[in-house]
């Protein structure tokens, strides 16, 4: 696995962990951050988890809209937090990750994460944003 696939994987650890929580991931990953329990979290880790909170509304709007018959609240925990990470990378991180890398990483996360029919959920949710993908960069 890349530094880059770590760093995705540990961001949807603190995405989740936040998520389940209720609280602020920023706020969470600022307390973890130096914190001699936890090992030490690399910048890209940091960068994914201040811009999926930072575009969150968006991004959950986004969802919303593209997930065929799943509201937010419905969808497994782990895959609302892929998701969030890939539709971020997708849209807000386009110039320094190609979209199909977005989607196939969100695809292997879930694929070791969550349940046999997520990969295939994620993929379609994901691929069906990226084909509107440079229209909705210019709104985002």
């Amino acid at each position: 696995m890349g530094s880059r696939s770590k760093a995705r994987k540990r961001a949807v650890d603190f995405l989740y962990e936040a998520d389940q929580r209720g609280v602020d991931a920023v706020t969470l990953l600022s307390d973890r951050v130096g914190s001699p329990e936890v090992p030490p979290v690399n910048d890209y880790t940091v960068t994914l988890v201040e811009g999926v909170a930072e575009n969150r509304e968006r991004i959950d709007e986004l969802l919303t809209q593209h997930a065929e018959g799943w509201s937010l609240d419905r969808m497994p925990a782990v895959d609302r937090s892929v998701l969030r990470l890939g539709l971020y990378e997708l849209l807000w991180r386009s110039d320094d990750v190609p979209p199909a890398v977005a989607i196939d990483e969100a695809v292997e996360l879930v694929k070791a994460l969550s349940t046999d029919d997520s990969p295939r959920f994620v993929n379609g949710v994901l691929g069906r944003i990226a084909g509107i993908g440079n229209k909705l960069r210019k709104t985002v």
